[in-house]
């Protein structure tokens, strides 16, 4: 292959793309479900089966491991009856259970507040002209995993273990529910309380030592969640960006979390503890200390078929003492204000203020933040003008766009100048067939003179590769995006790809278009590989992205083809640069004299 500025130009091209992919599929999981015939979970949760409201079912074996230690008192349990506690608040719909004093089921409300669906290509079709589909069912953040305890139950560690399993008489009142239960050493009593508007919960344990002796131990929280690894998908290049679900908690000031392997992974951290959870995509599930970290340590562990979040508290009980700890839940959306605001449970002194939990680090924008969060707020701010999130996507293309009028406008007026170039660029490989080290010489010289940049398209691309990411893992983690159309009928979720490929079609139109306008290769293959090759693999690589990525590169597309027209007939008039050109610069200025620069180059060549 011949050593010359087009070649390697040729070759950046192609390493961009690649880095482009890397990028998204390193840092980024976004959430995709495969195609199903009909609707499959977002995060490849796995239904619980549970008995109704107030109905008796099967106890099932206690589990063995420390999470689920036993007492001497085992056969008593089993005396008390199995009984659930359905609660039907405006957001969400709980379901409680006597085992545990635990939380079995926890299905969010509203149209929003939906399982991510995914569409097969008939269904996309059917959608565009008009048919009905299937809508998706409502997300429940509960979903229990088997053999262990509950979510939010109540489990001691130590001297007198009180197992997760342990039986408890309830009595639901007036916007609470008080749990009692009892082993050889303990009176447990749990008041689970709530309002009706909001995600939140309150939770209110007593642990009463029964014994003439101190007892001490672990005061353990756990929160886990069932997972079907055959709906799960991780990322991949042509296969979408994932849903997976990682265990996670905010720990001595810092976000920690576990994505799950092919093995079972633990971590575990010590220090004063915010909240422990579970972490989806667009949703979260979170316990927290009311009143401020507590000293403590959680600990996450992940596997194929199940994520889990357990913090752990060390406590200490004097004889006929009791100890009284208060915990808020929050199991909703990771909507950024509503996440910043929590809690808004009371303190347990009055007159205090809560302290801040910091479940807004549960939408973890990674590398990304410092574009990412300045993007949501302006696409929030034009959705507050126009009511549609895909127009504000549009909008946000127009406004990088004219940021980048100065580059791009340069770029351009370099690519027109390679043009001019090209015939005299091939006179010198003519003129030096067998000495490329002067060839290549005698080629920057003529770029010298003229002004030339040969690199200029690929600093574009280079340049235009950040926003990308941040779009797209503003997509990937921001619930203000979820679920939100284009239309009714077309890019019914920007946050899922296009299911009538119709989009990525346009798309990649549009690449190629864009990829004519750039100046000619010598070679006639290279030329082929970036007008044809090029954009056909981009577009297959986007097939499975966010439609709202893809609507901004294409719209970006359109942008620049309409740009380069324009300048095209700017620069044959002898005209100066385009409006958003720094002002004050005098016809034919800098621009201008470029172009007259390429002259004494082209006359040289003769």
């Amino acid at each position: 292959m011949e050593n010359d500025p087009n070649q390697k130009r040729t070759l950046l091209f192609l390493a961009l793309c690649f880095v482009l992919t890397s990028v998204y599929l390193t840092w980024f999981s976004p959430a995709q479900p495969p195609p199903a015939p009909a609707v499959a979970t977002a995060d490849a949760g796995v239904p619980p089966v549970l008995p109704a409201a107030g109905e008796k079912a099967a106890v099932p074996p206690p589990p063995p491991q420390d999470a689920r230690v036993r007492g001497p008192d085992a056969e008593s349990r089993a005396e008390a009856p199995l009984r659930t506690f359905d609660v039907r608040r405006k957001l969400v719909h709980y379901r409680f259970s006597t085992e545990g004093a635990g939380l079995a089921s926890a299905e969010l409300q509203g149209e929003k507040n939906r399982e991510q669906q995914s569409l097969s290509m008939a269904q996309g079709w059917a959608q565009l002209v008009g048919k009905d589909v299937p809508h998706a069912p409502q997300m429940n953040l509960v979903l229990p995993v088997t053999g262990e305890p509950l979510p939010f139950a109540v489990v001691v560690g130590g001297d007198a273990p009180v197992p997760g399993t342990l039986r408890y008489t309830a009595e639901q009142g007036d916007h609470r529910i008080t749990f009692v239960g009892r082993t050889e050493s303990w009176e447990i009593t749990r008041v689970i309380s709530w309002v009706d508007e909001g995600y939140e919960l309150s939770s209110t344990l007593t642990l009463r030592n029964l014994t003439g002796h101190s007892l001490s131990g672990e005061l353990v929280v756990p929160w886990v969640r069932a997972i079907d690894p055959a709906h799960e998908e991780k990322p991949s290049m042509f296969g979408g960006v994932g849903n997976v679900s990682d265990s996670a908690c905010f720990v001595k000031d810092s976000y920690e979390h576990e994505t799950v392997s092919d093995k079972v992974e633990t971590k575990e951290k010590p220090g004063p503890v915010s909240w422990v959870g579970i972490n989806q995509q667009y949703f979260v599930s979170a316990v927290f200390p009311v009143g401020g970290p507590k000293e403590g340590k959680c600990t996450l562990t992940t596997s194929p078929t199940e994520r889990r979040a357990v913090a752990r508290f060390p406590i200490a009980v004097g004889p006929g003492q009791s100890l009284t700890q208060t915990f808020g839940a929050f199991l909703g959306p990771k909507e950024t204000e509503l996440l910043g605001a929590v809690p808004t449970l009371p303190a347990n002194r009055e007159g205090t203020t809560p302290a801040p939990v910091h479940l807004e680090r549960a939408v973890d924008y990674g590398i990304w933040a410092a574009l990412c969060k300045p993007m949501l707020w302006f696409l929030k701010a034009c959705h507050g003008f126009v009511r549609n999130w895909g127009i504000a996507i549009i909008l946000l293309t127009f406004v990088v766009k004219v940021l980048l009028v100065p580059l791009t406008h340069r770029a351009m007026v370099g690519q027109e100048a390679m043009k001019k170039l090209a015939p005299k660029v091939e006179a010198l490989k003519k003129k030096y067939p067998e000495d490329k080290e002067r060839q290549q010489q005698e080629m920057m010289k003529l770029y010298q003179e003229a002004g030339v940049n040969p690199f200029g398209s690929c600093l574009m691309l280079l340049i235009q590769l950040p926003v990308w990411a941040a779009l797209f893992t503003t997509l990937r983690n921001s619930f203000e995006l979820y679920g939100e159309p284009f239309t009714s009928h077309f890019l019914t979720d920007l946050t899922i790809k296009d299911p009538t490929y119709l989009l990525p079609v346009l798309l990649g139109v549009s690449q190629i278009i864009t990829s004519r306008l750039q100046p000619p290769a010598l070679d006639p293959s290279q030329q082929r590989l970036m007008v044809w090759f090029m954009p056909i693999f981009f577009t297959a690589i986007m097939l499975h992205y966010p439609a709202g990525l893809l609507l901004y590169i294409f719209t970006n597309n359109l942008l620049t083809v309409l740009q380069q027209a324009v300048l095209k007939r700017i620069l044959s008039r002898g005209g100066e640069a385009p409006p958003g050109a720094p002002p004050g610069r005098p016809p034919g200025g800098r621009d201008k004299r470029r172009a007259d620069g390429l002259k004494p180059a082209l006359e040289k060549g003769k």
